[in-house]
């Protein structure tokens, strides 16, 4: 197995064919001088509670089509992305690099911190609040996490609603943070 690493860019460098770099134009620069302490762990999915389909990545890309579902004519005006996005399958998506901030964790605080997209990586999983993650988003998530230690400082591993609380649930209740770091 292959070793994933961070490269200087700020850009997964992994082999074969789950992984694939699609670039959001919903990211900014970090503030100057700014560490990546901080991962955030959310959960996604276009429609709500439906897999597979293309919805994240038109969102991340501002592609999403309004009239394909009445969810997206609520949602489809909206600046988002995340660094990482992880398939039901396995299947990894890069959308920013690590060096960027990603617009993934909107008002927020961690430590007296506001404004965590300042310094937070940001990892969505495919899911939803009602449903458990798959082994294989585990497997990878750990993999990434792993990855992103090596190359960053970070500090803590959070869901939004940690540091969002009241303002979002995710990634859930059916998120095992039991198997965050496990091999």
């Amino acid at each position: 197995m292959a070793e994933w690493r961070i490269d200087g860019a700020g850009w997964l460098q992994c082999d074969g064919p789950s992984f694939r770099r699609v670039v959001s134009p919903n990211f900014d620069g970090r503030p100057e001088g700014m560490p990546v302490e901080l991962l955030v762990i959310h959960n996604i999915s276009l429609p709500p509670d439906q897999f597979g389909g293309p919805g994240v990545e038109q969102l991340f890309t501002n592609r999403l089509d309004p009239g394909e579902h009445p969810y997206y004519a609520q949602i489809h005006d909206a600046k988002v992305s995340a660094h990482f996005f992880i398939r039901r399958d396995g299947s990894l998506i890069q959308f920013v690099s690590c060096l960027d901030r990603a617009w993934h964790a909107g008002l927020s605080q961690w430590q007296g911190r506001e404004r965590c997209n300042d310094f937070s990586i940001g990892i969505e999983l495919e899911g939803g609040d009602s449903q458990p993650f798959d082994d294989v988003q585990y497997a990878v998530l750990n993999r990434l996490s792993a990855a992103l230690h090596a190359a960053y400082p970070l500090r803590a591993t959070l869901g939004h609603s940690d540091i969002a609380p009241g303002r979002k649930t995710d990634p859930g209740p059916c998120f095992d943070w039991s198997r965050v770091g496990a091999s």
